[in-house]
């Protein structure tokens, strides 16, 4: 995964299976269930908290008024829910050491 500037679902599956030695499909299923479950848990509205890595919230916005950035005219912008991340502390420094060590 080195030198990559994307990193894919496959090459998550990839690594399980080099780290773990489980079936490719196995390390498949393994992953994809994984990020279900993420989903699955922001879509009750719930927060998933990855030890060492982060949390991934959900926010409610509410509805309000905004303006075309073409015209400039007034533009109701409906109420929605999105998704934040927070880095962890953890995953924080180890990035900003990686970046300090290049």
């Amino acid at each position: 995964m080195a030198g990559q500037q994307t990193v894919t679902r496959a090459d998550l599956c990839e690594a399980v299976h080099e780290e773990v030695g489980l079936s490719r499909q196995e390390c498949s299923s393994l992953v994809e269930r994984t990020l279900e479950l993420i989903v699955e848990s922001l879509e009750r509205g719930e927060t998933v908290k990855l030890s060492g890595f982060g949390v991934f919230q959900v926010r409610e916005k509410r509805a309000r008024m905004g303006r075309n950035p073409k015209t400039g005219e007034p533009a109701a912008i409906n109420p929605r829910r999105v998704i934040s991340f927070r880095a962890s502390q953890i995953m924080k420094s180890r990035v900003h050491d990686a970046v300090v060590e290049a």
